[in-house]
């Protein structure tokens, strides 16, 4: 269910993508407006869950997580007792940023950021040691071309 948002809220919205820390009264001056609208704005947003929760994004290559792998995964096993204890090993797992259930024949894939190769292989480990899968093809990201989480609004 989508949620009505009007030109003012679009603005407000991509302010807030492009830098959350910037203070109402910048926000305000930008989409031109004044504070207390844009408060009540972003207030009403967030109640209507458009806005969730805030964060920092981290450079993790300086912080030392240089590789990043797309790991694809098939199963063989598709009942709700596996995809339970699959989406759990998952949640345990910090190394894990991302997972999607896909339609087509992989079934799921997930960025994985790890500190280097063998970090890599100590989280494949221990994966496969806790659900069973039947097949698993990494693939290692040579150079970030593009990454955002800012949407198109």
């Amino acid at each position: 269910m989508s949620v009505r948002i009007d030109d003012l809220d679009r603005k407000i919205l991509r302010e807030l993508q492009r830098d959350a820390s910037q203070s109402l009264d910048d926000i305000a001056k930008t989409v031109g407006s004044s504070k207390t609208p844009v408060w009540n704005r972003i207030r009403k947003m967030r109640e209507s869950g458009v806005i969730g929760h805030q964060t920092v994004v981290l450079d993790a290559e300086k912080l030392g997580f240089e590789a990043c792998f797309f790991v694809l995964i098939r199963t063989s096993e598709h009942e709700a007792s596996w995809q339970a204890k699959f989406l759990a090993a998952l949640q345990a797992r910090p190394e894990v940023l991302e997972a999607h259930r896909l339609a087509g024949d992989i079934d799921y894939i997930l960025k994985v950021r790890v500190r280097n190769a063998r970090a890599y292989d100590e989280f494949y480990q221990a994966l496969i040691s806790e659900v069973h899968i039947y097949n698993v093809t990494a693939l290692l990201s040579m150079e970030e071309i593009k990454s955002t989480v800012a949407l198109p609004i």
